[in-house]
């Protein structure tokens, strides 16, 4: 056989897992050499399979933008994470509509095979989530791709937007980042009509038009800080500064970035949070393997004491013998 069809199925699957492969890329996966390649893709386009080569120094191989090849090709790795995201995406509410991802999954299991077909089923029955999603209306998904879409190329974006007592405005805004937090999605950005950073339900958004207007994220923003920071304003009794003394990389890893900001110091990173209670606070730096200087408020210092006097009786009780 002049195409073996065993490595013409393979070339097929790299061409649909890499944006783009060199012949000699293609020949080293397939322990052949780049002539060999050029007569794989021949026969994959004699049977219909838009395969685009580009010559030069970075040229190379792809399937033509847009094509969709059936049946859908997946390893067991990549039906899992598939799944999986599906799931968690529905249970956490990050689904736009519940039918979209009901029937991705429906057409997934479709076209996979018995052997694997088993196995997901049994995850999606035995697994369980302890985050429930918020009750909310979820976002259209032509709403959200177009605000992600505007946020990525640094155009503005004129929006339709209803307030909690729905009120309804036209606004044009600067979109800095689409940010899903505690299950909502938020829109982040500069408002024209308030010349002011706002933040936005994107469930509220009711239209979102393109405009001509272009413009640029300030250097440092970050959208997942100010959102928290303002949803955080008048909801919690203290505000909190705690110096940490370790890596700022480090520490950022073990600390939840949708609760805490943090700013880098010359001998350490500060980190900023609100607390309607000051004995979860205490618990949480008592968990990192840094000592700190609080800061803010007083009141911190007596929470860890209590809690370091509390560990301490802990470690010093004995088992009483019956």
């Amino acid at each position: 056989m002049s195409h073996p069809l065993t490595r013409v199925l393979t070339l097929l699957e790299l061409l649909q897992s890499h944006a783009g492969l060199t012949g000699a890329e293609l020949a080293d996966q397939l322990s052949t050499d780049v002539r060999t390649i050029r007569r794989y893709t021949a026969h994959l386009r004699e049977l219909g399979i838009p395969v685009e080569a580009e010559r030069g120094r970075y040229g190379g191989y792809r399937l033509a933008r847009g094509y969709r090849m059936p049946p859908l090709v997946l390893s067991n790795d990549e039906a899992l994470a598939v799944v999986l995201g599906l799931l968690a995406g529905e249970q956490l509410g990050m689904s736009t509509t519940a039918p979209a991802g009901a029937g991705a999954l429906a057409k997934i299991e479709r076209v996979l095979p018995d052997a694997l077909r088993a196995p997901l089923a049994a995850m999606r029955e035995a697994l369980f989530f302890t985050a429930s999603a918020v009750t909310a209306q979820a976002p259209e998904t032509g709403i959200l791709l177009a605000l992600a879409q505007a946020s990525r190329a640094g155009t503005t974006i004129g929006i339709g937007y209803r307030s909690r007592q729905q009120d309804e405005t036209e606004r044009d805004v600067d979109l800095y980042g689409v940010v899903f937090h505690s299950g909502r999605w938020y829109a982040v950005g500069y408002d024209h009509l308030r010349d002011a950073l706002r933040t936005f339900r994107i469930d509220r958004i009711t239209s979102a038009t393109p405009r001509t207007g272009t413009f640029t994220v300030p250097d440092g923003f970050d959208p997942v800080a100010h959102l928290t920071a303002n949803l955080g304003q008048g909801r919690y009794h203290w505000q909190v500064e705690v110096l940490i003394h370790g890596p700022l990389e480090e520490v950022a890893r073990r600390l939840p970035r949708s609760a805490v900001t943090l700013t880098a110091q010359p001998s350490g990173a500060l980190m900023r949070t609100q607390a309607d209670r000051l004995d979860g606070t205490a618990h949480l730096l008592a968990s990192l393997e840094w000592p700190f200087t609080i800061q803010r408020p007083d009141e911190l210092r007596e929470a860890v004491k209590e809690l370091a006097t509390r560990l301490v009786t802990a470690a010093e009780r004995t088992a009483e013998l019956s």
